[in-house]
């Protein structure tokens, strides 16, 4: 029996000097093509090629993940086109990454469109505000993933864990702490309202030993862990066994960040000076979702 790939309309190979019409591939090849591009690569420029890759770029399957980062290019209006983008998915998004921009407005705009959104990325997102961002994720009841890094806002997490019963990742990353103030709100509500959780991220968190306890009592189905910059946990004895034995994954506080999307990660010290611990980053902090 013939391969399914038989079936599929390829152009036929070009001769010595002829060149390809990209605007004669079958739209299901330009939709591979197109979807290795940003999606502001694709709102400004690819969907402005040709018709046939018009056509393509309105596609709704285009548009089930959008990868939006604010690299600081001006002429841009980043909330407009992440809401033009969401519009083009027709409810069909599934995934989407912000860097850089964001507001509870947009937010608001995401959850209203995007009931099925299984995944949420945000990084260094301003202005963010606890009770606008939970209130658009309490309705995003089919995550599984979210991860707020460099938010540097203090969140609902028992109400985001009540209303996502399906999150099996969480990534929580603070642009800095203090090493002086210890606290395990975070850490009991996660413990409380996540029990799904296969992979949690707490980098620079300030939960300390029995906070860390109660998410190894309830979350059981955790297999990766990281701790990095969490220096309020003493990792010994009856604990670091415990750890080792239930966590495939285990990243200790004081592991090295070289692999992190955190090139420095600032301590704030009793005296409210900064103190970079990070011997292998550079004295900016950057993040990237990758």
């Amino acid at each position: 029996m013939a391969s399914s790939s038989s079936s599929r309309h390829f152009p036929p190979p070009l001769k010595d000097g002829e060149s390809q019409n990209w605007a004669e591939l079958p739209p299901e090849l330009t939709s591979s093509i197109l979807l290795h591009l940003s999606t502001i690569e694709i709102l400004k420029n690819a969907q402005k090629v040709c018709r046939s890759w018009r056509r393509v770029c309105k596609d709704p399957s285009m548009w089930r993940k959008i990868d939006m980062r604010n690299n600081g290019i001006f002429g841009y209006d980043y909330d407009r086109m992440c809401r033009h983008a969401i519009d083009l998915s027709e409810g069909g998004l599934v995934e989407i990454n912000m860097v850089h921009f964001g507001n509870d407005s947009l937010y608001s705009y995401i959850a209203e469109r995007s009931s099925n959104l299984r995944c949420l990325r945000l990084a260094m997102c301003f202005p963010l505000t606890g009770k606008g961002f939970v209130s658009s994720v309490m309705k995003l009841s089919f995550l599984e993933e979210l991860e707020i890094s460099h938010g540097n806002v203090q969140l609902d997490l028992k109400a985001i864990g009540q209303s996502c019963p399906l999150l099996k990742t969480f990534k929580l990353n603070h642009p800095s702490f203090s090493r002086y103030v210890k606290y395990d709100d975070e850490a009991l509500a996660i413990a409380e309202t996540m029990p799904g959780l296969r992979y949690l991220e707490l980098f620079g968190n300030g939960l300390t030993s029995s906070g860390l306890e109660a998410i190894l009592d309830n979350c059981l189905h955790l297999e990766h862990l990281d701790l990095r910059r969490c220096f309020n946990i003493d990792l010994v004895g009856d604990l670091e066994k415990r750890c080792y034995e239930r966590i495939r994954d285990l990243r200790r506080p004081e592991d090295s960040t070289a692999d992190s999307p955190f090139d420095a990660t600032s301590v704030i010290d009793s005296e409210g000076e900064d103190d970079y611990f990070s011997e292998d980053s550079d004295d900016i902090a950057y993040y990237a979702i990758g």
